[in-house]
Protein backbone atom coordinates (compact mmCIF):
# COMPACT_ATOMS: atom_id res chain seq x y z
CA UNK A 1 0.00 0.00 0.00
CA UNK A 2 1.11 3.31 -0.52
CA UNK A 3 0.71 6.12 1.55
CA UNK A 4 -1.19 8.60 1.54
CA UNK A 5 -3.84 5.81 -0.04
CA UNK A 6 -5.87 7.53 -2.33
CA UNK A 7 -9.69 7.29 -2.00
CA UNK A 8 -10.15 5.06 -5.27
CA UNK A 9 -7.78 2.04 -3.32
CA UNK A 10 -10.11 -0.58 -1.52
CA UNK A 11 -10.07 -0.12 2.05
CA UNK A 12 -8.44 4.03 1.78
CA UNK A 13 -10.42 7.22 1.83
CA UNK A 14 -8.54 10.52 1.42
CA UNK A 15 -6.37 11.74 4.25
CA UNK A 16 -6.51 8.74 6.53
CA UNK A 17 -2.72 7.95 5.90
CA UNK A 18 -3.32 4.02 7.00
CA UNK A 19 -4.61 5.04 10.68
CA UNK A 20 -6.36 1.76 12.31
CA UNK A 21 -9.83 2.48 13.88
CA UNK A 22 -9.54 4.59 17.37
CA UNK A 23 -6.66 6.29 15.88
CA UNK A 24 -2.83 5.26 14.74
CA UNK A 25 -1.65 2.49 17.15
CA UNK A 26 -3.83 2.47 19.58
CA UNK A 27 -5.67 -0.79 20.50
CA UNK A 28 -8.91 -1.14 20.65
CA UNK A 29 -10.10 0.18 24.18
CA UNK A 30 -7.58 3.33 24.10
CA UNK A 31 -4.61 3.55 25.41
CA UNK A 32 -2.31 1.44 27.41
CA UNK A 33 -3.64 -2.28 27.88
CA UNK A 34 -7.07 -3.79 27.38
CA UNK A 35 -9.17 -4.37 29.79
CA UNK A 36 -8.51 -6.69 32.42
CA UNK A 37 -4.56 -7.20 32.02
CA UNK A 38 -2.71 -6.18 34.85
CA UNK A 39 -5.32 -6.28 37.29
CA UNK A 40 -5.02 -8.71 40.75
CA UNK A 41 -7.74 -11.12 41.30
CA UNK A 42 -9.80 -10.19 44.59
CA UNK A 43 -10.32 -12.73 47.56
CA UNK A 44 -11.41 -15.58 46.64
CA UNK A 45 -10.98 -15.61 42.56
CA UNK A 46 -9.69 -18.90 42.32
CA UNK A 47 -12.71 -20.80 44.59
CA UNK A 48 -11.11 -20.56 47.72
CA UNK A 49 -11.93 -18.09 50.97
CA UNK A 50 -9.04 -15.94 52.36
CA UNK A 51 -7.90 -17.50 55.25
CA UNK A 52 -5.29 -17.45 57.93
CA UNK A 53 -2.36 -19.01 57.91
CA UNK A 54 -2.12 -23.14 56.37
CA UNK A 55 -1.76 -25.66 59.38
CA UNK A 56 1.89 -26.75 60.17
CA UNK A 57 2.79 -29.00 57.40
CA UNK A 58 5.20 -31.26 59.90
CA UNK A 59 7.70 -31.75 56.45
CA UNK A 60 10.99 -31.29 59.31
CA UNK A 61 9.54 -34.18 61.20
CA UNK A 62 8.91 -35.99 57.72
CA UNK A 63 12.43 -35.55 56.73
CA UNK A 64 13.93 -36.68 59.68
CA UNK A 65 11.89 -39.53 59.45
CA UNK A 66 13.00 -40.40 56.29
CA UNK A 67 16.56 -39.90 57.72
CA UNK A 68 16.87 -41.23 60.65
CA UNK A 69 14.55 -43.79 60.79
CA UNK A 70 12.15 -45.67 57.70
CA UNK A 71 12.67 -44.33 54.37
CA UNK A 72 9.16 -45.99 53.26
CA UNK A 73 7.21 -44.23 55.90
CA UNK A 74 9.21 -40.86 55.11
CA UNK A 75 8.95 -40.34 51.84
CA UNK A 76 4.92 -40.86 52.70
CA UNK A 77 4.79 -38.54 54.92
CA UNK A 78 6.85 -35.94 53.24
CA UNK A 79 5.04 -36.23 49.79
CA UNK A 80 1.49 -35.59 52.49
CA UNK A 81 3.63 -32.80 53.75
CA UNK A 82 4.70 -31.06 51.03
CA UNK A 83 0.73 -31.12 49.51
CA UNK A 84 -0.47 -29.06 52.61
CA UNK A 85 0.58 -25.60 51.65
CA UNK A 86 -0.75 -26.08 47.76
CA UNK A 87 -3.66 -27.73 49.03
CA UNK A 88 -4.30 -24.42 51.46
CA UNK A 89 -3.65 -21.87 48.24
CA UNK A 90 -6.56 -23.83 46.07
CA UNK A 91 -8.85 -22.77 49.15
CA UNK A 92 -9.36 -26.85 50.25
CA UNK A 93 -8.79 -25.98 53.89
CA UNK A 94 -10.09 -29.06 55.20
CA UNK A 95 -7.84 -31.50 52.70
CA UNK A 96 -5.47 -29.40 53.47
CA UNK A 97 -5.47 -30.35 57.46
CA UNK A 98 -5.95 -33.72 56.42
CA UNK A 99 -3.23 -33.71 54.96
CA UNK A 100 -1.04 -31.88 57.86
CA UNK A 101 -2.19 -34.93 59.86
CA UNK A 102 -1.27 -37.71 57.44
CA UNK A 103 1.71 -36.37 57.53
CA UNK A 104 2.21 -36.28 60.45
CA UNK A 105 0.69 -39.85 61.49
CA UNK A 106 3.27 -41.03 58.81
CA UNK A 107 6.10 -39.55 60.67
CA UNK A 108 4.97 -40.88 64.07
CA UNK A 109 4.72 -44.79 62.38
CA UNK A 110 7.98 -44.60 61.00
CA UNK A 111 9.68 -43.32 64.21
CA UNK A 112 7.93 -46.28 66.38
CA UNK A 113 8.57 -48.83 63.03
CA UNK A 114 12.39 -47.80 63.59
CA UNK A 115 12.25 -47.47 67.41
CA UNK A 116 10.56 -51.59 67.14
CA UNK A 117 13.50 -53.04 64.50
CA UNK A 118 16.02 -51.00 66.83
CA UNK A 119 14.45 -53.04 70.27
CA UNK A 120 14.56 -55.70 68.17
CA UNK A 121 18.40 -55.65 67.25
CA UNK A 122 19.30 -55.59 70.01
CA UNK A 123 17.26 -58.50 71.79
CA UNK A 124 18.07 -60.93 69.02
CA UNK A 125 22.04 -60.20 69.39
CA UNK A 126 21.28 -60.58 73.34
CA UNK A 127 19.74 -63.91 72.67
CA UNK A 128 22.43 -65.15 70.42
CA UNK A 129 25.12 -63.90 72.55
CA UNK A 130 23.32 -66.11 75.30
CA UNK A 131 23.05 -69.09 73.63
CA UNK A 132 26.91 -68.47 72.18
CA UNK A 133 28.08 -67.99 75.64
CA UNK A 134 26.15 -71.55 77.20
CA UNK A 135 27.11 -73.15 74.59
CA UNK A 136 31.01 -72.48 74.83
CA UNK A 137 31.87 -70.74 71.78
Amino acid sequence: MTYPPSGDQPGGQPGDFGQQPGGYGQQPGGYGQPGGYGQQPGPGAYGGQPGGTPPDNNLVWAILCTVLCCLPLGIVSIIKATSVNSLWAQGQHQAAHQAAEDAKKWAMWGAIAAAVVAVLYVVFFLVIGGIGASSGF
